[in-house]
């Protein structure tokens, strides 16, 4: 499953991608996450409590950050799994700031899922994803404006 989009923050390009460097701001962006925790370099535990289309689940899993290019993006890898089946994908992050005090970031992945998410079917599962990323980013916003 392909996964695009464009999102505006307002906040410096700079200061977007200190965020997005906080495993803290992260976890409180992250629909469902109710930890992320380092477990290394660039990479991160994770628990999330999320729900798609109807079905519910706890996963556990790992959030890898591969091929940072401060302050203009980098790469995500996610691996999780529960009850209701597994999640993999992997995206990219690029920010750019066409205006002062204003960073868009783009993002473009590609996301597997099995178990009984699969039988949810492709629509609906590209769905919750888009929903699931305009709420990350609408918290982001948030966050870098509050801060």
């Amino acid at each position: 499953m392909k996964v695009e989009g464009t999102f505006t923050i307002k906040a410096e390009r700079d200061h977007v991608w200190e965020l997005l460097q906080d495993p803290d701001v992260l976890a409180a962006c992250i629909p469902g996450c109710e930890k992320l925790e380092p477990t290394g370099e660039d990479t991160y535990a994770a628990t999330l409590n999320v729900g798609v289309a109807g079905i519910k689940g706890r996963y556990q899993g790992t959030v890898a950050v591969a091929d940072r290019n401060p302050p203009h993006g980098y790469r995500m890898i996610v691996e999780g799994k529960g009850g209701p089946g597994f999640v993999k994908g992997e995206g990219s992050f690029t920010l750019t700031e066409k205006k002062a005090g204003e960073t868009t970031i783009h993002v473009a992945g590609d996301a597997q899922a099995g178990g009984t998410l699969a039988r949810v079917g492709q629509r609906l599962m590209t769905q919750a994803a888009k929903l699931l990323m305009k709420q990350f980013f609408t918290r982001l916003n948030k966050e870098a404006t509050s801060r």
